[in-house]
């Protein structure tokens, strides 16, 4: 059956994801609708869009997270498809589910997979079935104390408990004994019933100072699946990324094409359709073992953008259309040179503080191999409402020295005034021995700020 073109896509997202997406859009050929909260009033996507429509007040409840009024949005501008774009309701089934029942197409896995992958047990269990390597730890979820203690007692410890609804360092906790399980059980059960309204937790080995791994996985809907290489993500403050790069400093070529070989098989099986990041951790002997799967287009794609030559948002527009991959990609996946992306935040860059307000001085960057992702402006406003992102610098050379000294040059020369931001931080992970060394992993910024 011949893929038939959207005409129109709503973009129910804000920031500079919106931007990326409507970008897409306009190269494809296709009209967007914005949707925005009464805060985001003045903001970027809302003036790119060839529409827009108020769904709300600043409270995301009531705006980018009221399913009702971004459906009324889509209808009432007649669009074929929506594009969620990461957080929000990106991995919502319900939402996917509403989009199909209302004859609109939700760019992005179909509701039965986002809820097998969302749910973090299932997805290890089926990644485990499938021969992908996962952390040691519980087989199904955990109700009480004392199932835990004797998994922990079986794989040794210290272990990690995790809610199995969701993520960000909610419902999870870290155990070194077996007389702090049982409390620390119940503390990641409440928390994690209140942020995912959901109470199941599972529990895996805790691994101390691992690596972030991830890879990015492309499938269309013939069983068709891509492998586009991983990106490093070990450099993160509280489950929050701050740096990622690709390819890996750690990886091999071998590891690479083994861990690819089993991700294709994997994610044929599951059905899975459209874009999508696998996540695992390596320990200090360089075993991969998986942890979770995001069922969406992650922050930092660009990077893999860059060394690929990929557009992942135009494939996972075109995907949706109907259209092959062998249609989409200009032939064999292959990664070339080196690419690292620095999140720049409304934030101060030593206490970590968020830092609102307005923008009274902006310059961007430029010149071979950099890239900015940003919806701000001069004079823009940056609401407390939401997360604190004000763009992603995102920088590309022939290796990663040259990647490393490309990004530092672009963060001396981006200006943000009027607020604080993390940019002086990156500019001092950039000058860093053990960074420019590779030497990465997920407590590099707990050493780092402690120095």
């Amino acid at each position: 059956m011949p893929s038939v073109p959207f005409k129109r896509i709503l973009i129910a997202n804000r920031g500079e994801i919106a931007v990326r997406v409507i970008s897409a859009c306009k190269e494809l050929g296709i009209e967007t609708v914005a949707v925005y909260s009464e805060a985001d009033r003045y903001s970027s996507h809302v003036r790119f869009a060839d529409r827009a429509i108020c769904i709300g007040p600043a409270k995301s409840s009531r705006s980018y997270l009221d399913v009702p009024s971004i459906i009324s949005a889509a209808e009432i501008t007649d669009v074929d498809a929506i594009h969620p774009g990461y957080g929000f309701l990106s991995e919502n089934a319900s939402f996917a589910e509403v989009c199909e029942t209302s004859g609109i197409k939700f760019i992005g896995p179909r509701p039965d997979v986002i809820r097998l992958m969302g749910v973090k047990e299932r997805a290890r269990a089926f990644m485990r079935e499938m021969g992908v390597p996962v952390l040691p730890g519980s087989i199904g979820v955990l109700k009480t104390p004392e199932e835990a203690l004797e998994v922990a007692a079986e794989i040794g410890y210290p272990v990690i408990i995790k809610a199995s609804a969701g993520g960000g360092g909610r419902g999870m906790r870290m155990v070194r004994q077996a007389e702090d399980l049982p409390g620390l059980f119940g503390q990641a059960q409440q928390e994690a019933g209140s942020a995912f309204g959901s109470p199941d937790v599972y529990l895996e080995k805790f691994i101390g100072a691992p690596r972030h791994i991830e890879f990015q996985i492309l499938a269309d809907e013939h069983g068709n699946v891509e492998i586009l290489g991983e990106r490093e993500c070990s450099i993160q403050r509280r489950h929050q990324k701050l740096v990622e790069e690709s390819p890996s400093p750690a990886m091999t070529d071998e590891l690479r094409a083994e861990i690819s070989t089993a991700l294709r098989k994997a994610i044929a099986a599951s059905g899975y359709t459209n874009a999508g990041t696998v996540e695992f951790l390596m320990d200090e002997s360089g075993r991969l073992c998986f942890i979770e799967v995001n069922a969406r287009v992650q922050v930092e794609h660009p990077v893999t953008e860059f060394v690929t030559g990929i557009d992942i948002v135009k494939s996972q527009i075109r995907i949706a259309q109907g259209e092959t991959l062998p249609e989409i990609l200009p032939g064999p996946v292959r990664m070339h040179g080196h690419s690292i992306e620095c999140r720049i935040n409304a934030e101060n860059p030593v206490t970590f503080v968020p830092s609102p307000g307005r923008i009274t001085g902006f310059h961007l960057p430029g010149g071979i191999g950099v890239r900015v992702d940003t919806w701000a402006y001069t004079d823009c406003v940056i609401p407390p409402y939401y997360d604190s992102l004000v763009a992603k610098l995102v920088a590309y050379g022939s290796d990663r020295a040259e990647a490393i000294r490309r990004m530092h040059r672009a963060l001396d020369m981006f200006i943000v005034e009027g607020i604080y931001t993390s940019i002086p931080l990156h500019q001092k992970i950039m000058e860093d021995a053990d960074f420019q060394a590779g030497k990465l992993d997920t407590n590099f910024i707990l050493r780092f700020t402690q120095r």
